[in-house]
């Protein structure tokens, strides 16, 4: 839903529908491994045993090899879908943690041995009175190759309460 709103709002010119499946089908290979984070395994690894997975599960499906396909090019971020795509797949986790915290779901800071917490840009952050979802969306903002309009969503998700339009709608 995020891919089809900034699609609408900022005018991209991408293929919505191939940016669509490639967000469906790059959860492919987490479905496999689990949704391993940077700080429980090096990208490269990661990216090793999750295609790996993926090729086991679409090698004997009749359009296999052309799903394979995208979700490599997903993970490649060199096409204007992929590089679209994986920006809108980062965004919503961010956002989702925004909601989590103004939601009160979770509480990320007490999970035992959770190596997030050892990063130095994620103490800093915490460290300098971010909140968790804060944190996630300024780091978002460091690591993620986000153009203008996905900063500035970021940027909007930081200064407002993202989930009020839900609360008042109750």
């Amino acid at each position: 839903m995020l891919a089809i709103a900034m699609k609408s709002e900022y005018q991209y010119d991408v293929d919505i529908l191939k940016v669509i499946f490639m967000l469906a089908i790059h959860e492919l290979g987490e479905a496999i491994i689990g949704d391993l984070t940077q700080f429980e395994i090096s990208k490269e690894e990661k990216e090793k045993i999750e295609h790996v997975a993926v090729h086991k599960i679409l090698g004997n499906l009749l359009e296999g090899r052309m799903i394979e396909e995208l979700f490599l090019e997903f993970d490649s971020h060199q096409t204007q879908e992929a590089l679209f795509a994986y920006q809108c797949d980062k965004l919503e986790c961010d956002l989702q943690s925004k909601l989590y915290d103004e939601e009160g779901c979770v509480n990320l800071t007490k999970q035992e041995g959770n190596k997030t917490m050892e990063d130095k840009r994620v103490k800093a952050l915490l460290e300098a009175g971010a909140s968790w979802s804060t944190m996630w969306l300024k780091f978002g903002q460091q690591v993620y190759p986000y153009d203008d309009n996905f900063k500035a969503v970021s940027n909007y998700a930081i200064n407002n309460n993202i989930g009020e339009e839900r609360k008042r709608r109750k």
